[in-house]
């Protein structure tokens, strides 16, 4: 991958132009990703509640056992 055709760092970065892909899409990919994370975590809690909903019908109110019986 290139960077572009220039032999010195030294000067103004305009002149230069953007030196990463995707230039001016942050914003975009900064939201993709927040939604996505809502999304996953939506996702984990039905899961979690589904798991948590079905050892309380298998086991119901009966008390944990200790590690002394």
């Amino acid at each position: 991958m290139t960077t572009g055709n220039f032999t010195d760092w030294a000067g103004a970065i305009v002149d230069i132009g953007p030196i990463y892909p995707f230039v001016g899409l942050e914003a975009l990919f900064w939201i993709l990703g927040m939604a996505f994370w809502v999304y996953w975590q939506v996702c984990q809690s039905v899961q979690e509640r589904r798991g948590w909903e079905e050892d309380l019908s298998k086991f119901g109110d009966k008390p944990l056992p200790t590690a002394e019986s």
